[in-house]
């Protein structure tokens, strides 16, 4: 039973950190003539454009004071969430009765209790980061009174969402 909780976690771990480099959280097309179109997707790290002929060009976010506090506060979410996981899969694996790493049974119970403490915060991190930002694409473009460009969902990001709750909920699940 501890070994599948512990793969359960682990893979969850391991789906919550594939989703923090995909390229596509959010996506816009701006169609000018009927043979050029633009596109315009990015994500926590970097924003890109790619034309017609599929050629991207992509570029870091130059200024860390120049993101909203949103941004921000996704990415130190999904850190977080990411090094707690770490942290608890290293826990788990030395508390498990079957690892004999811990010493007695009272110290490899309170070990895989904290290492289930982490994974627990960890998945909480992880759903509270994505849950966010799915909302907040999706209250812009809703918003007759938003001016900016309003960008969509991206192929990617239901994905990712997807992905992430799965992964979120396995790592909560091993409690």
């Amino acid at each position: 039973m501890e070994i599948g909780c512990f793969v359960v976690c682990v893979s969850g771990w391991i789906l919550v950190c594939s989703t923090m480099p995909t390229e596509i959280w959010t996506w816009s097309e701006v169609e000018s003539i009927v043979l050029t179109s633009s596109n315009y997707f990015s994500n926590l790290w970097k924003d890109c454009v790619s034309d017609s002929t599929g050629v991207s060009d992509c570029k870091g976010i130059p200024s860390m004071f120049g993101l909203n506090w949103d941004i921000h506060m996704c990415r130190a979410l999904i850190i977080i969430s990411i090094i707690l996981g770490f942290f608890g899969a290293i826990l788990v694996l030395v508390g498990m009765k079957c690892t004999k790493i811990g010493g007695s049974e009272v110290a490899n119970a309170r070990v895989t209790f904290a290492g289930g403490m982490n994974y627990l915060v960890s998945g909480l991190c992880s759903m509270i980061a994505f849950s966010y930002y799915g909302n907040k694409i999706r209250a812009e473009f809703q918003d007759p009174n938003f001016r900016a460009q309003k960008f969509e969902i991206g192929v990617a990001v239901a994905h990712l969402q997807c992905l992430c709750w799965e992964g979120s909920m396995s790592i909560k699940l091993k409690e």
